[in-house]
């Protein structure tokens, strides 16, 4: 099959087309083949070898303001952002039932209180009786049976006083138990702090006879905590008292810098029971294990209340630093000699290279301080692709 003359021109400015677009590629590579190798000066600067962790910030006290009292809420006096002082009321609870509970245990005290009257009233004629007894008794001007009965008569006088005694109190009890149930219908804050949360509205029903619903939340914002969640990868290389810093989105040039409090000894997943081991497997996983976090714990002044709770915070964990270190490339350390020191390739300014060994301090595996070995303005060599073998220490 021979195909037309005008097929075969367009099938060669086709070729001669996709010749002429390759050639700088094929010119750059020819390039790189003959570039020079990749150098770095050594010189002083700061460098820091650091743990990264995602945190979020929490008010350093937070209050949960519950009802312990039954009802409706009649009345809020508080706002989102509201700053309340300690023993402010911040909610009223319909008092009804519980001024109505009062008033009856008041009654039935009264009622205890006048029958206790009658009761004196009686054992004194029964201690009358009975003394009386005792003296007409042995002068036989009173049978055995009138002094028994007296005797009986004055014994259960003061037993039925004494119970009734024992009633009052009870009665008593409950009273109190009234009046403070009707006080707790005045919800009371029981910390100065800010409104960050309402939980229930004003006109919401609560039932506090299991657990004391939450109406408010309290914050003081002054102080705030920043929760770390650290890998269990980095988790054994972290301390309390180490410097830390960290970022907001919201302001990413401002660095806050703190101390390190505390780490939790055990993961969050250790809080809730789900039947498998911390960091192990879940039966919901299908057998994969998840990532295990631990929590570090750091405050941070707040005065200007930039930070809020539940931002995020990109922390940075300080495990070394040095100042006015001389550094290098991480990329130009080479292999380790027996005795700990690192070979490094130091290239002259004829373009000589030379192999020597060189005591490594932080390496946070982008920079490298060199202890000894090194002195600031010799070059090291990062990539050797094009570089003349040199000798080895």
């Amino acid at each position: 099959m021979r195909w037309p003359r005008f097929r075969l021109l367009f099938a060669a400015s086709a070729v001669a087309a996709v010749i002429l677009a390759a050639c700088p590629t094929i010119y750059r590579l020819h390039s790189d083949s003959t570039a020079k190798p990749l150098t770095a000066s050594a010189r002083l600067e700061h460098i820091e070898d650091t743990v990264l962790a995602s945190g979020t910030i929490q008010p350093l006290k937070l209050v949960n303001v519950g009802a312990q009292a039954s009802g409706r809420i009649v009345a809020l006096h508080v706002a989102l952002g509201d700053h309340v002082a300690q023993g402010q009321i911040v909610a009223e609870i319909d008092p009804a039932t519980q001024r109505n509970t009062l008033e009856n245990a008041q009654a039935v005290l009264a009622q205890e209180r006048a029958q206790r009257l009658s009761r004196l009233a009686t054992l004194k004629q029964a201690e009358l009786a009975f003394k009386r007894a005792e003296v007409t008794y042995p002068q036989e001007a009173s049978s055995q049976a009138d002094y028994e009965a007296a005797e009986s008569a004055y014994t259960g006088a003061k037993a039925d006083t004494a119970a009734l005694n024992a009633q009052i109190r009870q009665a008593q009890i409950a009273v109190d138990s009234a009046r403070v149930n009707l006080r707790y219908t005045q919800v009371i804050a029981p910390i100065e702090g800010t409104v960050v949360a309402i939980v229930a509205p004003e006109g919401q029903t609560v039932n506090a006879v299991q657990a004391a619903p939450t109406l408010v939340k309290l914050a003081q914002l002054e102080t705030m905590t920043v929760k770390a969640q650290i890998s269990e990868a980095d988790v054994t290389r972290v301390r309390p008292g180490q410097k830390v810093y960290f970022t907001i989105l919201g302001a990413p040039e401002r660095r806050y810098e703190a101390t390190l409090r505390a780490v939790e000894p055990a993961p969050d997943s250790m809080a809730a029971d789900t039947g498998a081991s911390p960091g192990g497997p879940s039966p919901a996983s299908g057998g994969v294990s998840t990532a295990v976090y631990y929590n570090g714990l750091f405050d941070i002044a707040n005065a200007d209340r930039k930070l809020r709770p539940g931002m995020t915070a990109q922390v940075n964990i300080v495990l070394a630093e040095a100042d006015h270190a001389l550094v290098i490339p991480a990329g130009a350390l080479g292999d380790v000699h027996d005795d700990g020191r690192r070979v490094v390739r130091i290239v002259n300014e004829k373009g000589q290279v030379r192999s020597r060994l060189v005591r490594v301090g932080i390496n946070n595996r982008v920079m490298a301080q060199i202890l000894t070995g090194l002195v600031a303005g010799e070059r090291v060599l990062i990539s050797d692709s094009a570089a003349p073998a040199g000798d080895r220490p």
